[in-house]
């Protein structure tokens, strides 16, 4: 368009208009055909707004005379205020972004008698083709248009937070300059403290994790009259499309929530305990970044001691075995700026849904718990007794692991033969038949890191329900075979039956299960017999040759040290 300001012409254009053969017609206003109107308009030119829009300028003949595309720019004026001829001030106001308009404008509204100079004769009708691109007001601020609204918000951005968003942004026309989708990586700052263009430090404030809206701010809160040199032109409105996806503040803490705390809790964790916990991982706005249920296995670790990131060692403190609770940790308190390169992004904020399994402290000692005991009690159980009893054996978050009630009959064990882990070797000490106890085994007395594949995890809490059925005492410590009676003098004899002056061991087996079965004798209790008797054989036969001779023949008291003998 003709415009003439310190001797310069400013023209322009959008679509050239086919040749008008016919004679111009006089026109007493200006006319309008609107060639394009868009479906949505939220806002119209009014006098006052500042408009930028392209133009193709031509004679009635269709002969062109100016153009803003011939430039490579868009003309930029304020409307109503005589900055324009006085036909194209009337036929901008009401027009929408992106909306097309063929206007004629008669010679008393463009430049009359006098016409421009060697541009536009006088008396001369001036159509233009023209297409609005961009329009705000010197009274604008920023607008804010939620659409779409989290289930939940428990928190708002606010002055000094850092949060984490993708965005589109366009022009007003949906001209696209920039993305942070097409980077493949958020957008990662402070808000309110000047690291952002005016209007996106205000268009965040009150914006929740999950929450999307559309901020639109003139070019006095975006790159003003310069614009940013490449994309985004002067004096250019900008509309961003925002999803927020993190908000944390420098400031904060772990925070927890949702918890679900059993009934029963006699116990809540410390640093330095050893915590076995199920847990799902996700970033604030809901993405899954690892789980310990995909495993199949809990994630077992120190609390208190740096073995896990910060957050996660504050928020495991004061837990109960089988306590539910949600960890939201700030990355300052997780993996910081970096991340960890693949699925946690840097300045991510973690969200950890957590189930606490069992936990222990490797000072613990096998706790043991009488739920019932017999009024008669004169018999309890020692180191070496045969005993028999019953047990429900489960996890401590109540995982059964075994039984013996599901195959009908006892647990048979000589106790101090480590035949059982050494936390149930304590809790069946000291018991009388008929009693009932409840333990619970740390690891380190149970079955240890490894655990047994496929019935107890590694590092397990284990919880016994124990009942003793029946208990047959045991022999003194270092004995396999005691006398009930005064020795025979002539114990030698009466085993060398063939009187060859030398016991074989078919000869010194039978003799054994006879004192045995007349009740002269005792072989320990829950032991193969003969496997016993074999070894007082051997340690008979000092030699080795597989017979025993007078020599080598002795008793136990008459030894020096204490061996498995007679």
């Amino acid at each position: 368009m003709i415009q003439c300001v310190q001797g310069m012409f400013y023209l322009s254009v959008l679509v050239a208009f086919a040749a008008c053969n016919a004679p111009p017609v006089p026109l007493d206003d200006i006319f309008i055909e609107k060639t394009f109107v868009p479906e949505q308009c939220v806002r119209a030119v009014k006098v006052g707004d500042y408009v930028r829009y392209h133009y193709n300028g031509m004679f009635p003949d269709g002969k062109k005379f100016d153009s803003s595309y011939d430039r490579g720019s868009t003309y930029n004026v304020f409307v109503g205020k005589k900055q324009l001829i006085e036909g194209m001030d009337k036929a901008l106001v009401g027009m929408c972004v992106n909306e097309r308009r063929l206007v004629k404008i008669p010679p008393h509204l463009a430049y009359g008698t006098k016409g421009y100079g060697d541009i536009i004769p006088p008396d001369s009708i001036l159509h233009f083709d023209v297409l609005l691109l961009d329009v705000w007001n010197p009274e604008d601020g920023v607008q804010s248009n939620t659409y779409h609204t989290p289930s939940t918000c428990s928190r708002k951005v606010e002055v000094s937070d850092y949060v984490r968003y993708h965005y589109n942004g366009t022009l007003l026309d949906g001209t696209l300059f920039d993305s942070s989708h097409t980077r493949m990586r958020t957008y990662d700052t402070y808000v309110g403290i000047g690291w952002l263009i005016a209007g996106m430090d205000q268009g965040l404030l009150g914006m929740c994790v999950g929450e999307r809206r559309i901020i639109t701010m003139p070019p006095s809160l975006g790159y003003g009259e310069n614009g940013d040199g490449s994309d985004i032109p002067g004096q250019a409105s900008l509309v961003f499309d925002v999803v927020l996806l993190d908000l944390h503040n420098p400031r904060d803490g772990i925070a927890v929530t949702n918890q679900k705390v059993p009934e029963s809790c006699t116990r809540k964790t410390v640093a330095g305990d050893f915590v076995r916990y199920h847990y799902n991982g996700s970033l604030l706005d809901g993405t899954f970044f690892d789980s310990s249920y995909s495993r199949n296995r809990t994630y077992d670790t120190y609390v208190g001691r740096g073995y896990v990131i910060a957050g996660m060692d504050e928020g495991l403190i004061g837990v109960c075995v089988g306590e539910k609770r949600t960890i939201t940790i700030p990355p300052h308190l997780a993996y910081g700026e970096e991340g960890t390169g693949t699925k946690i992004p840097g300045s991510a904020v973690l969200v950890f849904d957590i189930h606490i399994i069992d936990f222990h402290n490797p000072s613990d000692s096998a706790e043991v718990t009488v739920t019932y005991k017999p009024e008669e009690c004169d018999k309890q159980t020692k180191k070496g007794d045969f005993i028999k009893y019953h047990y429900n054996a489960s996890l401590m978050d109540g995982t059964s692991i075994d039984s013996t009630y599901n195959y009908a009959k006892t647990y048979n064990i000589v106790l101090g033969a480590n035949q059982v882990v050494p936390g149930m070797e304590d809790g069946l000490m000291d018991m009388c038949v008929g009693e009932k106890r409840h333990l619970v085994i740390p690891p380190h007395l149970g079955y240890g890191e490894r655990g047994v594949t496929d019935e107890v995890p590694g590092s397990a809490v284990l919880v016994f329900d124990v009942e003793l059925v029946d208990m047959e005492e045991g022999l003194p410590e270092g004995y396999m075979f005691i006398w009930n009676e005064d020795v025979s003098p002539d114990l030698f004899t009466e085993m060398d039956k063939d009187d060859d002056k030398l016991v074989e061991p078919s000869e010194f087996t039978d003799y054994i299960m006879r004192q045995v079965s007349e009740g002269k004798g005792r072989l320990a209790p829950g032991f193969d017999p003969y496997r016993i008797i074999d070894n007082m054989f051997s340690n008979q036969d000092r030699n080795g040759d597989g017979k025993i001779t007078v020599a080598e023949f002795k008793l136990k008291a008459d030894e020096a040290a204490a061996h498995d003998e007679l």
